[in-house]
């Protein structure tokens, strides 16, 4: 692992702790110096762990639902006001509203659940090449003659990611690739729950709509197509092993109206299914003269 890759996951680590400046307020640093467009999942991950602060630590995320209402500027700190509603006998549920500028930008609301034993069953996970049989992630843009912005660079610098080989199942557009953190966890990272559930919603958000530009054989940088997600929703099955490779195995049912619809299954590489993710967003197209 190079000193790059040790810099970068602890750059992130920092970026998803956030500071409590006031009872239920809390502050989220900028992610970049250069203008441009907030990265959702940073915005999710943040008021995730704003909502996690306070809550029993016996009690952990099991699912978020969140809206996106308007770009945030990434080059500001984010303001996150939680609104404790509910502290049951097993569950506990936060609201919280990301803000910049006095105005909404995400509304998020997150569950936390006790640990408890009960009935249990999995889809298994698809089976693909293992991640040392697949290309590097700018290896296989390269090949398909793509080439990643600087800023998606900066913003992938903490992981490691190697999509798989693609594949057809009917009619159904999907995508596979295996990710985790470019350096080996810290001993503070690894103990801390809640932070690999925050650091797993941010990378959620990594590509997940685009699979329902596959159709078109489209992508969200190619010429011409604009997007931007609408909503995300995520279940924690489990406190995913960020210190080992991980699956994210995405599909499209749907896509119309100028919207796109995508799944999401993330899979430990024993096959445990780790969180389940779902995402709708905006997809336009404009027509390129020829």
């Amino acid at each position: 692992m190079t000193e790059t890759a040790h810099v970068a996951v602890e750059e992130l680590h920092a970026l998803l702790t956030v500071e409590e400046i006031d009872t239920g307020i809390f502050r989220g640093i900028a992610s970049a110096e250069q203008p441009g467009r907030v990265y959702g999942g940073q915005v999710v991950a943040q008021a995730l762990a704003a909502a996690a602060r306070g809550i029993d630590p016996e009690r952990q995320a099991h699912s978020l639902h969140a809206y996106f209402l308007r770009a945030g500027d990434a080059t500001r700190p984010i303001i996150y006001r939680v609104l404790p509603d509910f502290d049951g006998g097993s569950f506990s549920n936060r609201r919280v509203v990301a803000m910049q500028g006095g105005k909404p930008i995400l509304n998020l609301a997150a569950s936390f659940h006790r640990h408890e034993e009960g009935l249990s069953h999995a889809v298994p996970m698809p089976e693909v090449p293992a991640p040392e049989q697949c290309p590097g992630f700018q290896e296989a843009l390269a090949a398909a003659g793509q080439k990643l912005p600087p800023f998606l660079l900066e913003r992938l610098a903490a992981f490691e990611i190697r999509p798989c080989p693609p594949v057809r199942d009917g009619d159904l557009p999907q995508r596979h690739q295996w990710f985790r953190l470019a350096a080996p966890l810290s001993a503070e990272l690894a103990a801390d729950a809640v932070m690999q559930r925050v650091i797993l919603a941010y990378a959620s958000d990594f590509a997940l709509v685009s699979t329902a530009l596959m159709p078109q054989g489209l992508g969200f940088f190619s010429p011409g197509v604009t997007g931007a997600s609408l909503d995300h929703a995520m279940w924690f099955h489990q406190t995913p092993p960020l210190g080992d490779w991980l699956l994210y195995s995405m599909d499209s049912p749907w896509s119309g109206h100028a919207r796109g619809f995508a799944r999401g299954a993330i899979y430990s590489r024993n096959g445990d299914l780790v969180a389940s993710v779902a995402q709708e967003g905006l997809l336009r197209v404009k027509p390129q003269q020829a």
